[in-house]
């Protein structure tokens, strides 16, 4: 006899054999990941803006949630919870601000904490364990900030900085792969991330790095003397020029084609590309901070207004102190006390595409009105003035009558 299951008893069969394929992999992973007897803690760098993940590497079999703390350092008393103690706090990135506390800036996914828009208060430890306290893995974060960043413009000729050796250790900088060309088409522009790393052989034992004898600049495995020549030497970012074709897109229909020269040559305005749009509408002297629509800080990204190219050479952060409009480290572009002449419509590229724009139109800010300048005032004012008017002509009538009657009533007495 042939058994016959419906659609929808057989997609739920396929969905429970998924999930329980999936639970025995997470599993075995963890079975496999053996958890250390003593506590370490993984060294990581990233740039401030950036947005991390932490994986908890083992946990106990019979534990199915876990909990995260942060520490800044260790043997500290305070100590902030990461967890509403069932794993399920999640974040929506887009709402993420850079001001606001690792309390609103992190998501627990499948045991991983992720923080978003890191900051350099962020770093310190990060211990994957227990609601009790009981720890399994640990972290050890070191977020740097993009104040003190070098930028290098390899088109000018510049060069990044050279190692630097003392007596106990050597500073260099670990350089990440070049960014995608930020444009298509047209000339763009490639950023190359450079974070500062340290090799001693006096490093801190319980800290675990990927090198032997190697961490970054700011981890709590560097001792407390070698901090100070540290902060002489900071992250850096070197940018190149590039240029790359655009995909081929698909060819518009023939009937189509026609419909868009015929418009064409009856005068339409000049070509815009068809990306979703934005308005903004902003009172001038005030400011202004676009970000590009899913593009993380380690995205290539760029902006266009109208046909100018915006190009870090000329608008980077930090290239011109006095800039208004500029482009600052985790690519978003700051208006500064917005003039009318600002207005028009910014593009912006992620990954060498045009994904979004942008179209500002600037408000004149509300004049205070002055006391005699106001129409409703002046009108009052004269209201006022005329009734005092009359009332006083009604007045110097009313007495001229009396003394006019006392007088024309005094000889007929007589």
């Amino acid at each position: 006899m042939e058994l016959r299951l419906p659609g929808a008893a057989l997609l739920l069969c396929l969905v429970d054999v998924l999930q329980a394929f999936a639970s025995e992999e997470m599993g075995d992973g963890f079975r496999r990941a053996a958890c250390p007897a003593f506590l370490m803690f993984d060294n990581a760098a990233y740039l401030a803006d950036m947005t991390f993940e932490l994986p908890c590497h083992c946990k106990p079999q019979e534990v199915s949630s876990v909990t995260w703390y942060f520490l800044e350092k260790m043997g500290s008393r305070r100590t902030t919870v990461l967890t509403d103690f069932a794993g399920t706090v999640l974040v929506d990135s887009s709402h993420v601000g850079a001001g606001s506390a690792v309390l609103q800036r992190f998501s627990i996914r499948m045991f991983s904490l992720v923080v978003f828009r890191a900051q350099v208060s962020d770093s310190g430890h990060y211990l994957c364990g227990t609601e009790e306290g009981h720890y399994f893995y640990g972290y050890d974060v070191d977020v740097q900030p993009t104040s003190r960043i070098r930028v290098t413009f390899v088109d000018r000729g510049q060069h990044v900085r050279l190692d630097h050796a003392g007596k106990l250790f050597r500073l260099f900088t670990t350089f990440w792969a070049w960014s995608r060309c930020d444009r298509c088409g047209v000339r763009g522009e490639q950023r190359r991330i450079g974070l500062c790393y340290l090799q001693s052989a006096q490093l801190h034992p319980r800290y675990r790095t990927a090198v032997p004898n190697v961490t970054s600049c700011g981890s709590r495995a560097v001792p407390a003397r070698f901090r100070r020549p540290l902060r002489l030497r900071g992250p850096e970012v070197a940018i190149r020029s590039c240029l790359t074709p655009c995909p081929k897109e698909q060819a518009p229909e023939e009937g189509t084609q026609a419909i868009s020269n015929v418009i064409a040559s009856l005068g339409e305005g000049p070509w815009r590309p068809r990306v979703p749009t934005q308005f903004h509408r902003q009172s001038a002297g005030s400011s202004l901070i676009l970000a590009c629509p899913g593009a993380r800080p380690e995205h290539a990204v760029a902006w266009d207004r109208g046909s100018v190219r915006l190009y870090r050479s000329r608008y980077l952060r930090g290239v011109n102190g006095t800039m208004r409009i500029f482009i600052d480290h985790g690519n978003h572009l700051h208006l500064r006390r917005v003039r009318v002449g600002d207005r028009g419509t910014y593009y912006c590229w992620r990954q060498g595409r045009l994904v979004a724009a942008f179209r500002l139109s600037i408000a004149h800010p509300t004049r205070r009105r002055r006391a005699f300048d106001d129409p409703e005032t002046i009108y009052a004012a004269k209201a006022i003035g005329i009734g005092y008017g009359l009332i006083t002509i009604v007045f110097i009538l009313i007495h001229l009558c009396r003394c006019l009657w006392r007088v024309l009533r005094g000889p007929a007495r007589r």
